[in-house]
């Protein structure tokens, strides 16, 4: 499943950690904004990787996008910026 991931946190070392982290499961598309191609495994670990470290409390916040197959398909990029990565379909026959 595709997912596009942002946040907003002020403090420096907890930003610096959840990009950390979020640079492990995808690529970086905007100066806070990832996206990720994760099956639901990978996606349960980043969740638990990213709620250790987020501070509600004290005004972070991560937004969580999930896309469908068929909305990947019709991303629109203007301007600069990587293009969309997407794990490969693999077959097995």
């Amino acid at each position: 499943m595709f997912y596009v991931i942002s946040y907003d946190i002020s403090v420096d070392k907890r930003r610096t950690k959840v990009a950390k982290i979020l640079e492990g499961f995808g690529q970086r598309v905007q100066y806070s904004v990832f996206e990720c191609d994760l099956n639901e495994s990978q996606y349960r670990q980043l969740q638990r990787r990213l709620e250790r470290i987020i501070r509600p409390d004290e005004g972070d916040s991560v937004r969580t996008y999930r896309l469908c197959a068929n909305c990947v398909h019709s991303i629109v990029i203007v301007g600069r910026g990587p293009p969309v990565e997407t794990s490969a379909d693999v077959y097995v026959i």
